[in-house]
């Protein structure tokens, strides 16, 4: 019992300093720490970027059935953000010919287990 009560108190102090520095961060101080672009044309594209606020996303996209009646775009990709709760989520999806497909992970303390989050997006 005393080791549980050692490693939640532990936990709720780490949350509580990440919601701390978190709050701490003013918006217009948030810099890009890394972005890249490769537009190829008419076939696809890909770009990522980086903030020092913990924000990423990447994407990439690729021309399927090219020069046919089914040509389409084929997107995937992901983004993550830091919440004011401390908890790191991420959406990591793929849009293409049967619709936008998210799944979403949580990670950090204060997260819900994957379950809780599958059953609550269907």
């Amino acid at each position: 019992m005393k080791l549980f009560v050692v490693i939640l108190f532990v936990g709720l102090a780490s949350a509580a300093q990440i919601r701390n520095q978190r709050a701490s961060v003013d918006p217009k101080d948030v810099q890009i720490l890394r972005y890249n672009t490769d537009n190829i044309g008419l076939d696809g594209y890909k770009f990522d970027f980086e903030l020092s606020d913990g924000t990423k996303r990447d994407e990439q996209a690729e021309l399927r059935n090219a020069g046919t009646d089914d040509e389409a775009i084929a997107v995937k990709g992901s983004y993550s953000w830091i919440g004011p709760d401390g908890v790191k989520y991420t959406v990591i999806y793929t849009a293409d010919e049967n619709g936008f497909q998210p799944r979403i992970e949580q990670e950090g303390p204060g997260s819900i287990p994957a379950g809780v989050v599958a059953s609550l997006v269907g």
